[in-house]
């Protein structure tokens, strides 16, 4: 066979294939045997074996797997995948859409989904062909999982019918339960521990080396919403019915509803018939449909003000109190953990169950070798939920919460306003000290990713590392040969840590590698209490470097967007102390980011100026104009006041938000008119 003749027959049989794989994982409606199907695919494997040059990457043989991905790469969202508000309550939904058709004059209808138990993924396609897929991450970055999303047989690696030249979409990828059940057989088989939950195996799995053991799963996937480019619609509703002709799965239990009667009548109805289903489910999502009174609608800083997500109750059983053990957190917090009888629920073994703090127990009016009952709250984490009263036994004691730390013997302290009680030995509790340099090393601080909580406290027990500075005097010398196997409680199964020559090199690297995390990651890094990732951003653009943070005075700290009193003081004790000094000295030695890329310049353009930014832009990502803003002094804010400055307004944007504007007495600017204002026409 000639090459023109073989791409020919390669490109037939790469639509063929994709054609009868939508017929199958889409439509559920297949045309052909599985025998035919295979023989097609087999076929095409051997002449792009023959016929290299007409490799593609979204061919049907892909889907097999067979890539191997060392380290995932992050990508930034170009549409931030915000979480939604919950609630387990429908005077909390019916508050909800009390709250939406107060704020919009406009009829307003409303879409009712089902909210799948899976992993949040973003697809981007250019010119109808999947080019990348982004775990959700921290809503702002996340994991490129490219190669293994491809191997979802459901998911369309070319689009169908007429599309935009570039599309993000964004769906759900699912373990259905058969996948699950046939995964979890396999590995009892093999003597492996099982999966906890088809979520966890579907979250996992994304994450595995090699793809195609990613194909070996069975995931799925249903797309829930086209966010932003290329949609040509009007209403969510519509978008999804759009996208299925694209060839993506969507939800048939999709619905318009026009008011809280048949909002809640959806609600309850899934609530029984969610079993029946193939796939977990925890929720119903309800959305505005229209695009217009979404935009006017807006957000807060992290949910959408035009969505909310309902969640079932979660499933309750009974059990026995073994006993209540206690856990040290890197703040020194104590955690009350309830050793129970195993008991199934939700389809895992449940063997603990957290109690939270001493007033929880005091509230349970918990007594030794209760039954209590035990539910997952968002059918995940387990907790204890109430006492049976009429199994207790006679002459049994109030369960007592301790007064020392359990790890280095200190008094312990309960804060004022707080309900948690404390270990004040910082600097000398073993868990406390560990956790810290834990939390050091995360992804979303240091993302020193070769070396993990179990390394950690190997080192640590050993006397090699004593806190976060140590880990950049390491050399190979150090570590090679050390290893530790071990006996885990949960499963009894034997662990084992080693430091081998590829492990070692790896962990240096990243070391290494660290030296070059952004200030406001390495702030977060410091595990400073209540400053999270995003107070330390905001800390680190804000003041610019570390100096002028340590010198800022109690007032300077309280002018910093969402900073309050508690996080100032908290700032204030933590560089007062020398200790911490002292370790701050020695990471600047070391090399570490102290210096912000992207400060808020007090003297800039847009200095003491805010913003809210709205609608889709010509030059610039909503994003890259917010960064813009913020670097040249401007502050951005969520939704429009008598405070506001200016209203950036692009293409799209609601006539609500134009409207209040207009009322308020705010100037609605241009994409353009921004630009002049910072020198960049």
């Amino acid at each position: 066979m000639q090459a023109p003749e073989a791409y020919a027959r390669i490109d037939y049989l790469r639509r063929t294939i994709e054609e009868h794989n939508h017929r199958y994982y889409a439509e559920n409606r297949p045309l052909i045997s599985d025998q035919a199907f295979d023989q097609l695919l087999k076929e095409l494997e051997s002449l792009e074996a023959r016929f290299p040059e007409y490799d593609d990457p979204n061919s049907p043989t892909r889907r097999v797997g067979g890539s191997i991905t060392r380290s995932f790469d992050t990508a930034t969202h170009e549409y931030p995948m915000l979480s939604l508000g919950n609630t387990y309550s429908l005077e909390e939904v019916e508050a909800f859409i009390a709250r939406v058709e107060k704020s919009i004059t406009d009829e307003v209808t409303f879409t009712c989904e089902l909210k799948y138990d899976g992993v949040a993924i973003s697809l981007s396609y250019l010119q109808g062909q999947l080019v990348q897929a982004v775990t959700r991450g921290d809503g702002e970055k996340g994991d490129v999982v490219t190669d293994n999303v491809r191997t979802i047989r459901s998911l369309p690696l070319k689009l169908r019918g007429e599309y935009p030249e570039r599309l993000i979409l964004r769906g759900e990828i699912i373990m259905p339960r058969v996948s699950f059940d046939h995964l979890n057989r396999e590995r009892r088989a093999e003597g492996k521990e099982t999966f906890a939950n088809p979520r966890n195996s579907a979250a996992g799995s994304l994450k595995l080396q090699d793809s195609a053991e990613v194909a070996r799963r069975g995931l799925d996937c249903f797309l829930y919403s086209v966010p932003g480019t290329g949609n040509a619609q009007s209403t969510h509703f519509d978008s999804l019915q759009q996208a299925r002709g694209w060839g993506f799965r969507v939800s048939e239990q999709l619905t318009r509803c026009r008011d809280i009667q048949e909002i809640e009548e959806f609600i309850r109805y899934w609530d029984q018939a969610r079993q029946a289903l193939p796939y977990d489910i925890d929720g119903v999502v309800i959305k505005v449909d229209r695009f217009d009174l979404q935009e006017a609608l807006g957000f807060t800083a992290k949910n959408p003000r035009w969505a909310i997500a309902y969640k079932f109750k979660a499933e309750n059983v009974s059990t026995r109190l073994l006993s209540v053990s206690y856990q040290v957190g890197r703040t020194g917090a104590i955690t009350p953990v309830a050793n129970l009888e195993p008991v199934q629920l939700a389809g895992t073994t449940v063997k603990r169950a957290s109690l939270h703090n001493a007033d929880i127990i005091a509230a349970l009016d918990l007594h030794e070798h209760d039954h209590v009952f035990v539910e997952k709250g968002g059918e995940i984490i387990p907790k204890i939920t109430g006492v049976d009263l009429e199994r207790r036994e006679t002459g049994s004691q109030p369960m007592q919460f301790i007064t020392h730390c359990p790890e280095c013997g200190s008094l312990l302290e309960r804060r004022e306003e707080e309900a948690a009680y404390y270990c004040p030995n910082s600097r000398a509790c073993p868990p406390q000290i560990r956790g810290r340099i834990a939390h050091f090393i995360s992804r979303r601080a240091m993302d020193i990713e070769s070396l993990g909580e179990g390394k950690v406290e190997l080192l640590y027990d050993l006397g090699i590392i004593q806190d976060p500075a140590d880990l950049y005097d390491l050399a190979p010398m150090h570590l090679l040969g050390i290893e530790k196997t071990w006996e885990d409680q949960e499963s009894g199964k034997l662990r084992k840590v080693s430091f081998r020559e590829k492990t070692v090199e790896n962990i240096i690297s990243g070391i290494e590698a660290s030296r070059e995390v952004p200030f406001e990651r390495v702030l977060f890094a410091l595990g400073i209490r209540y400053v999270g990732e995003t107070t330390a951003k905001k800390l680190a653009r804000h003041f610019g470097d570390l100096d002028a943070l340590m010198q800022a005075s109690l007032d300077e700290l309280l002018r910093v967007d969402e900073v309050g009193p508690r996080i100032a003081e908290s700032l204030l004790n933590y560089f007062g102390e020398e200790e911490n000094r002292r370790l701050i000295e020695r990471l600047i030695s070391s090399g570490l980011q102290f210096h912000s890329q992207q400060a808020l310049s007090s003297g800039g353009a847009l200095s003491g100026r805010s913003f809210v930014v709205s609608g889709v832009f010509a030059r610039y990502s909503r994003d890259a104009i917010k960064d813009l803003i913020e670097k040249h002094g401007g502050r951005n804010t969520a939704s429009l006041s008598a405070q506001t400055d200016f209203l950036l307004a692009g293409e799209n944007m609601g006539p609500a938000k134009r409207e209040k504007a207009e009322k308020l007495g705010i100037r609605i600017i241009s994409e353009d008119e921004l630009l002049q204002m910072i020198g960049k026409e």
